[in-house]
């Protein structure tokens, strides 16, 4: 149709690439390539948000649920498998279409690859041909075997003769046919209330048709209203990129600015960072040299008062120990032994010998360094240095001053674009296309009452069948219950009451309705069955199971030239890789009918894009830019000069070595608290008395010598190992650090000078590649929006479910449930007819029955009975 000739081609226009051009990357200089692979990627593209593609909503829900029914469904399809277990013939059908596309010919047949085709088929066929045999030798037999029957019975033959045998068992065969005969009615009766069921169905579903009609209408409506907006709404979002690069490019100086900061960062900051860190370092030492000072001094003093306060006390136990109560013998053992550790009352550390000019030296040297604040030189060096974006801004005013032309080069792209999708008539189309589907429904609609009335007359004929095998149930109903209740066990069969023989009546009455419509419901079946038996096989499964796609789309199916069929249907070029059975899963998982339709193998879109999204123009906007970075300073002379001068501060020269072994000794030769504690201890094994309380006195005076001034000193002897340390551990290769520094920012700012035109070359390319990218962006989102949300076909294969569920399962099912339980009602009927005709005999009163006599027998003595006819009495009111 029309419509979709111009919906293909407006659908068309979407197709993206998103790719560059091979030539031009094969253009490109090896050196450059070589390059760009050193440096590292350059920063993702902005996503941008083009929102959601107006999405259209549709009512049609293409599943079916049968309910209870189903079962029977179920049953009918288990019943068919059994008849026709033989997979789907695809091989052998494409084989028939192949060789027959022609024209059926007769003399075809005759060939040895037909005949086998034939041989094929009858093979597949032959369950159905066995059951159709034997339903067409039921519906030929039976109106001949009845008419046999009748004529027979009518010759007092078959059951005919209105005598009955008496036997011994009558009770025993009577109860067995009664019962079969209530079995196989039951079984019948289960038949008619399946084949009602189906008849039923068909009626109610045809309602749920109009539904599925309308809903599947109404969402072809949806489609064709909503395909226009959405093409609509991808054309509109071209504004959304396009505003984003005039964006980017009015913030030039912050956005490649940054880029280029971000590219030159690795170098700089690092060799900034560690000039700062030194900074830190010169504070640190300057901090750590007054605590050298000051705790030399603290332990200078200290160490000369505690000389003098040990040695007086070593004086005046001296002179108690030569008391003259030390020369007693008792006593004089422990004199001379505290006499003996005199000694070693004394200071052992020196901090007199110590060099302390060096620490007061590096200390005005390092002073004089921090009169030149070189964190702030430093930070300086990093407001320089992030001062880029600005001084890109400034040497860019060329761009920004551009940007009228080029607003007005992106206009032009969307004009084109805009022009490119008005250059079909969408909306005109569609709304005939709507107006196709109105008048479609219209007439869908008007058929409604036929297609009631039709229904109508068929549930009437179905009903009138049914009523059949219902006349003959009711016959046997009656007739088991007129019987059963008019039975007298004491009644003789020529006597056997009225209501017993109505019952036998009604039997055999049934018996003859039997033969007069088994044979009709028999060919009923039989039709049904071969017809709805092979299209439930060769339709109805293989649709299911999407088998008959595979056929349809069969290479060179329709001729020998064309390939495909499908799209040599709607495009006239039967190459192109599009099946039925790939457009319908397209469309069932509801992506749009550009991708089901595969429009991008027919229309080279890369082209048109190239030539409009992909302006080249843009590039050549960029190649004027120069940008020259060579007023940025790292690091002033000052700095410099503060950081040579910090190496040479002395600190180097201090002898540590000297310093950590003082003050690794301990503060006095003896610990005072153990040499107190032991005198004490000596003092007490020495008699009461005045030598005694003297030595303990001492004691106590150490203890306080110990508290009050080495204490101290120790305290400052913490302070300066600490100090000392950290001046070793800040002095360790201090030169070779503070050239290293220089040698960075040497290195950072000779990158800037000399090689920040090749960054600056290489950004400028990336921040082009970035708004180009913006354009991908759109291009790749029009592509994903068409395969998935444009134009969506879900209605397409809600028609194709819609249509096996109206055809098979509504119709196709049902059909075959009430031929299946027709069927079973027509064989049943057989046990029927022989049951109802035996039990009759039981129930119909006879005209003679036999009668027992007794006589004597010349060569026995018992009594022999034998039985003869006997005519019924005669009573006046019978």
């Amino acid at each position: 149709m029309l419509w979709t000739r111009w919906l293909v081609l407006l659908l068309c226009w979407g197709a993206t690439s998103g790719e560059q051009q091979a030539d031009e990357r094969d253009r490109a200089p090896a050196e450059v390539q070589a390059d760009s692979r050193r440096q590292r990627s350059p920063p993702p593209v902005e996503p941008l948000d083009f929102g959601f593609v107006p999405a259209a909503v549709y009512d049609t829900h293409a599943y079916y649920e049968p309910g209870p029914i189903g079962l029977l469904f179920h049953m009918v399809h288990a019943y068919l498998y059994v008849v026709q277990p033989n997979p789907f013939p695809k091989d052998m059908i494409v084989k028939v279409i192949q060789q027959n596309m022609g024209g059926i010919k007769v003399e075809e047949w005759r060939k040895p690859e037909n005949v086998v085709l034939l041989l094929q088929w009858i093979y597949y066929e032959a369950g159905f041909f066995i059951c159709a045999t034997i339903g067409i030798t039921f519906v030929v037999l039976t109106p001949i075997i009845g008419m046999c029957f009748c004529v027979c019975r009518c010759c007092e033959n078959c059951g005919g003769e209105m005598h009955q045998r008496q036997r011994k068992n009558v009770d025993c065969q009577r109860g067995f046919f009664t019962a079969s005969l209530i079995a196989t009615s039951i079984f019948m009766i289960l038949g008619v209330l399946i084949a009602y069921a189906a008849n039923h169905n068909i009626s109610a579903q045809i309602k749920s048709t109009r539904r599925l009609i309308n809903t599947n209408m109404r969402d072809l409506k949806t489609f064709a209203n909503n395909t226009p907006a959405q093409v609509e709404y991808l054309t509109a979002q071209y504004t959304t990129a396009k505003n984003k690069v005039l964006s980017d490019l009015d913030n030039i100086g912050p956005l490649l600015g940054g880029r280029i900061h971000s590219q030159l960062e690795k170098e700089v900051v690092p060799s900034l960072d560690t000039a700062l860190r030194m900074a830190g370092a010169m504070r640190e030492t300057k901090e750590a040299l007054e605590n050298v000072s000051s705790s030399l001094e603290v332990l200078q003093e200290g160490t000369g008062k505690l000389h003098a306060s040990l040695s007086g006390e070593r004086a005046s136990l001296s002179n108690t120990l030569s008391d003259p109560a030390c020369t007693n013998g008792a006593v004089s053992h422990t004199c001379n032994t505290i006499r003996s550790t005199l000694s070693q009352l004394g200071v052992n550390a020196d901090f007199s010998r110590l060099p302390d000019h060096t620490i007061s030296h590096a200390l005005d040297n390092v002073n004089t360094v921090l009169k030149t604040d070189l964190s702030n030189i430093v930070q300086k060096g990093y407001s320089s240095f992030n001062d880029t974006p600005r001084l890109v801004k400034e040497q860019t005013k060329n761009i920004v001053t551009a940007l009228p032309r080029v607003k007005g080069m992106l206009d032009k792209i969307g004009t084109e674009i805009n022009d490119f999708s008005k250059m079909f008539p969408v909306e005109a189309s569609l709304a005939n296309f709507t107006i196709f589907l109105n008048q479609g429904q219209k007439n869908i609609e008007s058929f409604y009452p036929q297609i009631d009335q039709m229904d109508f007359y068929r549930w009437i004929g179905c009903v009138a069948v049914l009523c059949m095998v219902v006349l003959v149930l009711a016959f046997n109903i009656l007739g088991l219950l007129c019987g059963t209740c008019g039975y007298d066990k004491q009644a003789t069969p020529t006597t056997r009451g009225c209501l017993s023989n109505t019952g036998g009546n009604l039997l055999m009455a049934g018996v003859g309705f039997s033969f007069l419509f088994a044979w009709v419901l028999m060919g009923i079946v039989t039709i049904l069955f071969v017809v709805g038996g092979n299209v439930e096989k060769l339709v109805c499964e293989p649709l299911a199971n999407r088998q008959l796609f595979k056929i349809i789309d069969t290479p060179f199916l329709v001729h020998p030239a064309k390939k495909n069929f499908l799209p040599g249907m709607l495009f006239q070029n039967p190459n192109i890789d599009l099946t039925l059975g790939s457009m319908y899963r397209e469309c069932y998982e509801n992506n749009g009918l550009y991708h089901a339709l595969q429009l991008e193998t027919m229309f080279n879109i890369n082209s048109f894009l190239n030539r409009t999204v992909y302006n080249r123009d843009l590039g050549k906007v960029f190649e004027s830019v120069q940008i020259d970075l060579k007023d940025i300073t790292l690091l002033e002379q000052a700095g410099r000069d503060n950081l040579i001068n910090f190496a040479n501060s002395g600190i180097g020269q201090i002898d540590y070595e000297a310093y950590l072994a003082e003050v690794n000794k301990g503060v006095t030769i003896v610990d005072l608290l153990s040499f107190s504690t032991d005198l004490e201890a000596q003092a007490d094994q020495l008699p009461r008395g005045a030598l005694e309380n003297a030595l303990k006195g001492h004691a106590s005076s150490i203890r306080q010598i110990h508290r009050e001034q080495v204490v101290p000193v120790e305290q400052a002897m913490s302070t300066l190992s600490q100090s000392i340390k950290q001046l070793q551990r800040m002095s360790s290769e201090l030169p070779v650090k503070v050239t290293n520094i220089l040698s960075a920012i040497d290195a950072a700012e000779y990158l800037i000078t000399h090689n920040a035109s090749h960054v600056v070359k290489q950004e400028t390319k990336g921040y082009t590649q970035s708004l180009v990218g913006y354009f991908k962006q759109y291009t790749e989102w029009i592509k994903s929006s068409l395969t998935a949300e444009v134009a969506q076909c879900k209605p397409i294969s809600n028609i194709v479910d819609s249509m096996e569920i109206v055809g098979c399962s509504f119709i196709v099912d049902s059909v075959n449930t009430f031929w299946f339980g027709l069927g079973g009602c027509c064989i049943f009927l057989v046990p029927s007819i022989i049951f109802s005709v035996k039990l009759a005999k039981y129930y119909r009163r006879m005209d003679t029955e036999d009668v027992f006599e007794e006589y004597s027998s010349p060569y026995n003595d018992t009594l022999t009975r034998f039985p003869r006819a006997s005519a019924p009495p005669s009573y006046s009111d019978w």
